[in-house]
């Protein structure tokens, strides 16, 4: 490497001196400076000094203005066309202590010979000096402030899930599960209040039980809990607060729906729907209902989220009540559910089987002249649109009576006995329970004397993500 050692470079002919070639790089020694080149409308920012008094400002130099200790000046330097200085909000607090900018003497800005007060959050502003008459002129005044993102950061997996914008508020974000899948949390909040995210955790539905008026399926438990960043309207079940999350994996677990009890007269008992987990929140599935015939160990109804609906038992033997099963089982605070109801003890035709329980309300009874209805569900607008879920199966009815309706929410509707239809399923993703079977325990009606599958249960979380 060669080296020059010369105080002075001047052009040999004219008044033109050039360095280097086209295409190559000038480069100052490192810790060297330079001066007389003048500027091309850049300044040097001074991160090392954040101003925090009254200071005067030096020409193509930018500075941190912090006042949230309190207000102060920044005072310009002597005008000379062409010189520049900048100044930003440090800590968003101009609004709170403004900065005052003062020109030098009886310098002039914007052709005004008086202070100027920059009193706006996150303001930056970059003055260059033109002449006597406007002064110092503000090419630049940004009243954005553009920050990262300091609230949850989370993705969703899983086929079907889905990741959308709350309707109601561009603040919320919505997850919703409809399978299985994971909710990834990759950023939180420094403030733990933003942190915590509402929920609905819903079971899946118990299935209907079958032969000769099954019970209907109770609903799989219905679970929340309201974060108050993300203001809606809740259900009737809504837990004190919402979930804090981390920044962490979450695996979502969405129950699915029981099996249907099957006929003929020595049936396949119905079973529960399977539970939904997110994080420590678990809500159980709801209770299979119990079955028209067979054995009296089939009749009851099986406990739940919502317990299944006891079936009717004309003409079978061994005699004995078909009870509804307990709802809210495991218990949980506030309640996932309610019971269902016991099928009619008479043996009359028609004769009625008990309505499974729903998250808002237990099974009706079976009656003599026709099947219990489903438990209503709950609404709530987790999602941004009121939605009811969680209903009851309706019980099935042996005759020409009227089958039990399903309970708001998705609950299945119960078979009838003449005309005979069958048990109808619980609507999918709303835990609801599948509707008792009818009569027909042998051919040809087989069918009708089935019950009906309960509806997969869901999860939904809602977060504050701006």
């Amino acid at each position: 490497m060669s080296k020059i050692e010369v105080n002075t470079v001047a052009p040999q002919c004219g008044t033109t001196l050039t360095l280097g070639e086209s295409g190559d790089t000038v480069t100052l020694g490192s810790g060297a400076s330079q001066s007389g080149f003048g500027r091309t409308g850049t300044v040097d920012w001074q991160t090392g000094s954040i101003k925090t008094t009254t200071f005067t400002a030096a020409n193509g130099e930018g500075y941190f203005a912090n006042t949230s200790g309190g207000a102060f000046t920044m005072n310009l330097p002597a005008g000379t066309a062409g010189n520049i200085v900048s100044v930003v909000d440090y800590t968003n607090t101009f609004q709170t202590n403004a900065l005052t900018i003062s020109p030098n003497g009886s310098e002039k800005i914007g052709g005004v010979a008086a202070d100027f007060l920059a009193d706006t959050e996150g303001q930056s502003l970059t003055f260059v000096y033109v002449d006597g008459t406007e002064g110092w002129k503000n090419v630049q005044d940004s009243t954005s402030n553009a920050t990262g993102n300091p609230f949850i950061v989370a993705t969703v997996s899983g086929a079907g899930n889905t990741l959308a914008t709350a309707p109601c508020c561009a603040n919320a974000k919505i997850a919703t599960f409809t399978g299985p899948g994971n909710f990834t949390v990759s950023q939180v909040h420094p403030c733990a209040a933003n942190n915590v995210v509402s929920y609905m955790v819903v079971g899946g539905g118990g299935g209907g039980g079958g032969a000769e008026g099954g019970g209907g399926g109770g609903a799989g438990g219905f679970r929340e809990g309201k974060s108050p960043v993300t203001p809606y309207t809740a259900s009737p079940l809504v837990a004190p607060t919402g979930l804090t999350v981390t920044a962490a994996t979450f695996p979502i677990t969405v129950g699915g729906g029981g099996a249907a009890g099957v006929a003929p007269c020595a049936p396949t008992r119905a079973t529960s729907g399977n539970n939904s987990i997110f994080s420590t929140i678990t809500s159980a599935g709801g209770g299979g209902g119990g079955g028209g015939c067979g054995t009296a160990p089939n009749r009851p109804g099986i406990a739940g989220g919502s317990g299944g609906g006891g079936g009717e038992y004309r003409g079978c033997s061994p005699a004995g009540v078909g009870s509804g099963g307990g709802g809210n089982v495991p218990p949980v605070s506030p309640s996932q559910g309610n019971s269902g109801a016991a099928g009619n003890p008479g043996s009359g035709n028609p004769n009625g089987a008990g309505g499974g329980g729903g998250a808002g309300a237990a099974g009706t009874a079976g009656q003599p002249n026709g099947g219990g209805a489903g438990g209503a569900g709950v609404t709530t607008s987790i999602n941004g649109t009121p939605t009811a879920r969680a209903g009851g199966g309706g019980g099935g009815v042996f005759g020409p009576a009227p089958q039990g309706a399903g309970g708001t929410g998705g609950g299945g509707t119960g078979g009838l006995g003449s005309p005979n239809i069958a048990g109808v399923v619980g609507t999918i993703n709303t835990g609801s329970g599948g509707g008792g079977g009818g009569n027909g325990c042998a051919p040809p009606l087989p069918n009708s004397a089935d019950g009906a599958a309960g509806g997969s249960g869901i999860v939904i979380i809602r977060y504050k993500f701006q």
